[in-house]
């Protein structure tokens, strides 16, 4: 008689999946903190016009965006092809900025409002008027901090 056994067979033993949901669930736990959803669904037309001195700005959660341009295709039929003013996720009037202004301010901690930008997202076919008739509102509620959000690149390639 021998005193050692033969191998069986040359099988890897099975694999042990006893860790294995901890491990699906700290994954799952890990991109839900880490993701950022989208704050705004875009209504308009929004192709930015180039510019060749860009800075970027530091704090995204002390932004107010308001943008500006034609609705979408799918909201033509519905709104026009004017140009139109978008605060948060629906369309509004001029008169309705100093409004979104002071609710912006009302739901950040008072030590913050100084710190305020106001970002203008216009594009590049939007008709100056809008513009200055948005920048008025924004005197009036005393937003004085704007912003022009644009693409980098050379100044000449907004003209057709």
């Amino acid at each position: 008689m021998s005193k050692f056994k033969k191998k069986k067979s040359g099988d890897l033993p099975a694999i042990n999946t006893a860790s294995l949901p901890d491990i699906v669930f700290m994954l799952l736990f890990f991109f839900m903190v880490a993701t950022v959803m989208r704050e705004n669904t875009l209504m308009i037309e929004n192709r930015l016009p180039f510019a060749d001195q860009v800075e970027k700005l530091d704090k995204k959660d002390l932004i107010m965006y308001i943008y500006a341009g034609k609705p979408s295709k799918r909201y033509q039929k519905t709104y026009g092809s004017e140009a139109r003013i978008q605060l948060n996720d629906k369309f509004a009037s001029v008169s309705e900025i100093q409004q979104f202004i002071y609710s912006e301010r009302e739901s950040k901690r008072e030590e913050l409002i100084p710190y305020l930008t106001t970002a203008l997202k216009v594009d590049r076919e939007t008709n100056m008027g809008l513009v200055s008739d948005i920048k008025q509102e924004l005197r009036k509620a005393e937003a004085l901090k704007i912003n022009y959000t644009t693409v980098k690149g050379a100044a000449n390639q907004n003209i057709k």
